[in-house]
């Protein structure tokens, strides 16, 4: 059954938030670390049993706010995202990239949002990305002017832009054609991808680029699994956060279990390494396909968030809903800001600590005796 827009949006963002949290306690451990510790995540295991949010969310939830004050018109969709990213960073978000952190520097110095980005092909931009497939996949080249804006706005190099287009695509097929198959999703995504870069100009990037892509259909055909695929990109011990590794498993992840957010998200978590990012744009995606109902409630319910709580996530999809099904601006949705301050302490607090719980382990069990 396909839902409706609005329907789609709560799920994609429902399934970043989710993804985010499950995936954020494996950040950095290898497979086989991640083994070791609990042999199937199927649970929170941030803090006493319960999940908290990294700023992948959070992004995703700063372009939701952006789109619904711009309408969707590319310069003051710019403009609004700029200004959120910057009081954002002024909150101390915990975790955050490197080229991120300094796009926002730039521009709090100044830098126009069309430069102020630095050139990495790091994963930002794409985790942030599945939420502007699912508002305005059908439209391609408004799509892909949001995705090269929000790009650009902290990464340059064109790797992060195309890496970003492909995942907006993913979550607009996964939201529009729940009920295709692997081979059917993949060859419309190549076909998308390939129309919306029809003007990009020739380059040993872009062919690299499509020679990575060009390896999704052959490991379909073989029948991989996700871990399978890993160990032949020679990635057996974990994502990291390059674009380049995380594209190609989110998407096989996608297209092995299109309809099937638990297993979708778990086996990404899986393959180890930038855990928390690659689960958030994987849940993007196939929350956008099955949406809240098709995310596990047990983990929903064990999002501990505030002020970015839950039901805050869902009025911020339903407001991004009634925005585009008027076209038009609309305010955004309110959020008590004091509090993320204290609420990004805590957050810092508990994350250090998993780190240094995560130390102890380490030290009792794998040290020689």
């Amino acid at each position: 059954m396909n839902l409706d827009q609005t329907a789609a949006i709560v799920g994609s963002l429902w399934g970043t938030a989710v993804g985010d949290a499950l995936g954020l306690p494996w950040e950095g451990l290898s497979p086989r670390s991640q083994r070791q510790r609990i042999p199937q995540v199927q649970g929170h295991h941030l803090i006493l049993g319960r999940g908290m949010m990294s700023d992948d969310t959070e992004q995703s939830c700063l372009v939701a706010q952006a789109l619904i004050l711009s309408g969707g018109e590319s310069g003051r969709f710019s403009a609004a995202l700029a200004l959120r990213l910057k009081l954002w960073f002024l909150g101390l978000p915990a975790g955050v990239g490197k080229a991120t952190a300094l796009g926002c520097f730039r521009l709090w110095l100044g830098f126009n949002p069309d430069c102020s980005g630095v050139f990495s092909a790091g994963n930002g931009p794409a985790m942030r990305s599945p939420i502007l497939g699912v508002c305005y996949g059908h439209n391609l080249d408004q799509l892909r002017d949001l995705v090269r804006r929000s790009t650009r706005l902290t990464h340059t190099d064109p790797q992060a832009e195309w890496g970003a287009l492909a995942v907006a695509i993913a979550a607009h097929l996964a939201a529009s054609q729940p009920q295709a198959t692997a081979p059917q999703l993949w060859q419309q995504l190549q076909q998308l991808l390939q129309q919306a870069l029809a003007s990009t100009a020739p380059s040993a990037t872009l062919n690299q680029f499509w020679q990575l892509l060009d390896r999704l259909p052959l490991a379909l055909s073989q029948d991989l699994t996700p871990r399978q695929f890993a160990a032949d990109l020679g990635l057996s011990r974990g994502v990291s956060g390059y674009i380049n590794h995380t594209l190609p498993l989110a998407l096989y992840s996608w297209l092995c279990y299109p309809q099937d957010y638990a297993q979708a998200v778990t086996t990404v978590i899986h393959l180890g390494g930038d855990t928390d990012t690659t689960a958030a744009i994987v849940g993007g995606i196939v929350g956008a396909a099955v949406g809240v109902e098709g995310i596990p409630e047990p983990w929903r319910s064990g999002l501990w968030e505030w002020p970015r709580s839950g039901s805050w996530i869902t009025r911020l999809g339903h407001r991004l809903g009634r925005s585009l099904a008027t076209n038009s601006p609309l305010a955004p949705e309110p959020l008590f800001w004091p509090a993320l301050i204290p609420r990004n302490l805590i957050f810092l607090v508990i994350v250090l600590a998993h780190g240094f719980l995560r130390l102890g382990w380490w030290l009792v069990h794998c040290l020689p005796r």
